[in-house]
């Protein structure tokens, strides 16, 4: 795939960046160095790799999903600016 300079000031404007007209090829080019680079990493054999999160083996620790620190309402809305019934009161803001 290439992209040429129509498509890479398409791509600047849906970007919402603004690129001078002298600098389109440029960018068309830095884009298609880019595309090629994607496409030679889609050349690489991966069957049989399992997804990883890190480089080394870890586990996560787990702990038990309890509440542990509830039922502290009164003290979480005394520093609310304004609560009614329990609850944070908030300016409205839709019409």
């Amino acid at each position: 795939m290439s992209i040429d300079q129509s498509t890479a000031a398409k791509v600047a404007k849906l970007a919402r960046i603004k690129v001078e007209e002298d600098a389109l090829p440029a960018l068309a080019d830095e884009f298609n160095t880019i595309l090629g680079f994607i496409e030679q990493l889609n050349e690489v054999d991966v069957d049989g790799v399992e997804p990883m999160t890190s480089v080394t083996p870890q586990r996560l620790k787990r702990r038990v999903d309890e509440v542990t620190d509830g039922g502290q309402q009164d003290k979480i809305l005394a520093n609310a600016p304004d609560a009614r019934e329990g609850f944070f009161a908030v300016p409205k803001v839709v019409e």
